[in-house]
């Protein structure tokens, strides 16, 4: 749907800022570029200093944004999740890098591979979360090899939504892009309809290269993936303490990441990740659930709308360790704000705590519930002569019964007008005794279990995920997204077996 309601930029400081962004990239550019980005960026106009940064001429980035991809499709593997993020319509999903998976008691223990899966699972069937992007890492697989690899095919093993992973060498993207074509019916098709992009933190702020990225990213082009260009700035550590500062420092570096993919190949699907996050500047820590952390990933997709280019930010980040009050208050400020800003790509937006070093299945179902009631916000109110209803309240009002629950109206308006949530509770006290007197997260730990215990997804067919595993070290046990036999099935099977 389309947002943009809530703009804390004016259209002064917009292009103050695009002037700031544009002026950091002729005089400072960016430094510890790759031979081969050097190559590419040079020849596409941009300049070398005797010291080694790159400079970016103002009329190259100009004419970057002239000929970039503008309203492309990020595809499902389902046709019915394809997104088309543009304009300013909104669409949240989840990310991240979570070490940790933390349980409803506010117990930690490093995050695995099931986990992954598991997360994969519950967004398949959450209605408000468009898409799943990498939230946990995998801490039992240390092998970097092992780690990119399973990441992506656990990824898209457990949801038919787009996904978003990341890389780390540009030999496991293609392993996993051989994985994907056999998925997709073949290169050709892949390339029709590429449902996975790569999440890629080109750079090191403030204004440096990221080598080991950059291979990523011109490995992700070359082989038709769509790339989300991550800046993650960190106000008062990497970027400036001030906001505006800070902003447009991304934005440079983002606007750097978009000379260099079109230098590659013009036109391919670039996302405008401006992830400007916020530092608590009595410690220097993170801090994902403030309120400077709203203002700017609003402000940053004013800024991608500014470009008319697709923008990806990040929200719902919260520094509560579990899912509690302070966690759903700072979920919703961000949401809100972020949400109704124009912001096409909310990242980070499900299941994130402790500022991305925790993730819960719980807050993942509690923050769908948030989400879907953000996103109530974003539709607004329709203003018509039926929805005026002036002859709904004359009927009532003269000829009875005195009250709209009844009426024609209200039951036609009942699923469209008005949302419900899925595990927020509307009862009476006296309802909510007799059946429990369980809170929100009682009820999502439960809607969790139900999830996990029911839903395997299976898109993928046996003989194709057969063929991946005979060609690539899959370390996700088969019988894991598979439902557990009956126990009576298995005695059976296990008499068999003797």
């Amino acid at each position: 749907m389309p947002s943009g309601r809530y703009q804390p930029l004016t259209q002064s400081d917009i292009e103050q800022i695009h002037r700031t962004a544009l002026r950091l990239l002729a005089e400072v550019g960016l430094a510890d570029a790759t031979d081969s980005g050097i190559e590419i960026m040079t020849r596409a106009g941009c300049e070398l200093t005797g010291t080694g940064r790159l400079l970016f001429p103002r009329s190259l980035v100009e004419d970057t944004l002239a000929k970039a991809a503008r309203r492309f499709v990020l595809h499902g593997q389902d046709p019915r999740h394809d997104m088309e993020p543009w304009g300013k319509r909104a669409y949240f999903g989840t990310a991240g890098a979570a070490v940790n998976i933390v349980d409803a008691t506010g117990a930690y223990r490093e995050s695995r591979i099931q986990d992954l899966y598991d997360i994969g699972r519950i967004v398949d069937v959450m209605e408000h979360i468009h898409f799943f992007q990498r939230a946990v890492v995998p801490r039992d697989l240390p092998d970097p090899f092992d780690m990119d690899f399973n990441t992506c095919y656990a990824s898209v093993m457990s949801t038919t939504k787009h996904v978003g992973s990341s890389w780390v060498n540009p030999a496991h993207l293609e392993a996993s892009l051989q994985m994907l074509h056999a998925i997709a019916g073949g290169e050709a098709e892949w390339r029709a309809r590429p449902f996975v992009s790569q999440s890629n933190c080109f750079v090191v702020p403030p204004m440096k290269f990221a080598a080991d990225a950059c291979r990523c990213l011109e490995g992700a082009v070359h082989g038709g993936m769509p790339v989300l260009l991550l800046s993650a700035g960190q106000a008062g550590a990497t970027a400036p303490a001030a906001l505006a500062g800070a902003l447009a420092q991304e934005v440079a570096e983002v606007l750097a990441g978009l000379v260099y993919v079109n230098a590659i190949k013009p036109g391919h699907p670039a996302i405008f990740g401006t992830w400007c996050f916020v530092s608590d500047l009595r410690t220097g820590a993170m801090s994902g659930g403030s309120p400077e952390q709203a203002l700017l990933s609003a402000a940053a997709g004013q800024m991608a709308n500014f470009y008319d280019l697709t923008g990806g930010t990040a929200s719902g980040m919260t520094d509560s360790k579990l899912a509690d009050a302070q966690s759903a208050g700072e979920k919703a400020l961000n949401h809100a704000l972020v949400g109704n800003s124009g912001a096409n790509l909310i990242y980070e937006s499900a299941g994130m705590h402790a500022s991305l070093l925790g993730y819960s299945l719980e807050s993942l179902v509690i923050d769908n519930d948030i989400i879907g009631a953000t996103q109530r916000t974003i539709k607004g109110i329709e203003v018509s002569d039926d929805r005026l209803s002036f002859e709904t309240i004359q009927d009532v009002c003269l000829n009875g019964p005195g009250h709209f629950l009844g009426s024609a109206q209200t039951l036609e308006l009942m699923q469209t007008e008005y949302l419900y949530p899925s595990v927020g509770d509307r009862r009476s006290p006296n309802e909510w005794i007799e059946q429990g007197s369980m809170d929100a997260l009682q009820r999502a730990t439960l809607r969790v279990r139900e999830i996990l215990g029911t839903h395997y997804p299976s898109h993928v067919g046996e003989a194709v995920d057969a063929e991946i595993r005979r060609r690539f070290p899959v370390k996700l046990p088969r019988t894991a997204m598979q439902p557990a036999p009956a126990p009576g099935v298995a005695r059976a099977a296990l008499q068999g077996s003797a």
